[in-house]
């Protein structure tokens, strides 16, 4: 279990998830080095603590999940400084959820904009509270997205969408972001994380090792399909090999609910 403390974060473990709520408040969670180098270390705890089984990103107060990044640090920044930020990120934080053996879910609460809309579209889905905005402002401030949107938006919500959003930086709301397929799911405010944690114990239930080749074969669905379809093929194998698929099984032929182990 996560012991550590942090600046910019809070965590507790809740029935196999862990709750993370970025908190920043007087920042609306923006986005700057501390928060950065706070959630990669979370990440290398969720990897390595196999109490874990998934993970619950959300945003402190009623606000904002994530506002964006600290424009004040941005300024401040040259050429080989942002492409270092930019990489840093990426690679400590951002790809690494995206690739994680467990799910990560975002419960986006306000504002998810630039470098917070990147983050929820890193995670694997996304719940939004109806007060909910995304958006990629970063052409407003003559940038691009340094966090992966202009990659992963276009796979979200297709080509044409993406380049409006990201050209434009107009913010949408939880309604348009839902129909677009941003999200999964919209709830009242007062009802998204009561909302989220009964999915997240739903997901939690379910076989560890199987959630991880899902995960591991959604991401090879991007490449040729001859090779997702291949690896496919070879999970499923794998699968039979396993205590929880015996389980499952057997329990199904017994009428009664799986109780799985990871193995």
């Amino acid at each position: 279990m996560d012991t550590m403390t942090y600046q910019t974060l809070k965590t507790s473990l809740e029935d196999g998830f862990l709750l993370v709520t970025i908190h920043r408040p007087e920042k609306l969670n923006a986005l700057n080095r501390e928060l950065i180098d706070e959630l990669a270390r979370m990440i290398d705890y969720v990897y390595e603590d196999p109490e874990i089984k998934a993970v619950l990103l959300t945003g402190a107060g009623d606000k904002a999940f994530v506002a964006g990044a600290d424009i004040a640090e941005l300024s401040q920044l040259d050429s080989a400084q942002g492409e270092a930020l930019a990489r840093k990120g990426q690679e400590w934080v951002f790809d690494r959820i995206e690739q994680a053996p467990k799910p990560f879910v975002a419960a986006v609460n306000g504002f998810a904009l630039g470098g917070g809309c990147e983050l929820a579209m890193a995670c694997h889905f996304r719940y939004a509270s109806e007060q909910a905005r995304f958006g990629q402002p970063e052409v407003n401030l003559g940038l691009i997205p340094g966090y992966g949107g202009t990659q992963r938006l276009p796979r979200l919500i297709g080509r044409g969408r993406a380049l409006e959003l990201l050209m434009s930086g107009d913010m949408i709301s939880a309604d348009q972001a839902l129909a677009m397929g941003l999200v999964n799911a919209v709830f009242p405010a007062d009802e998204l994380l009561d909302e989220s944690r009964t999915r997240m114990k739903k997901l939690v239930g379910k076989s560890p090792l199987v959630l991880k080749e899902i995960l591991d074969l959604v991401r090879a669905s991007e490449g040729p399909l001859s090779q997702g379809l291949e690896s496919e093929i070879q999970a499923f194998g794998r699968c039979f090999s396993t205590e929880d698929m015996k389980e499952g099984t057997r329990a199904f032929l017994e009428k009664r609910k799986p109780l799985f182990i990871g193995k």
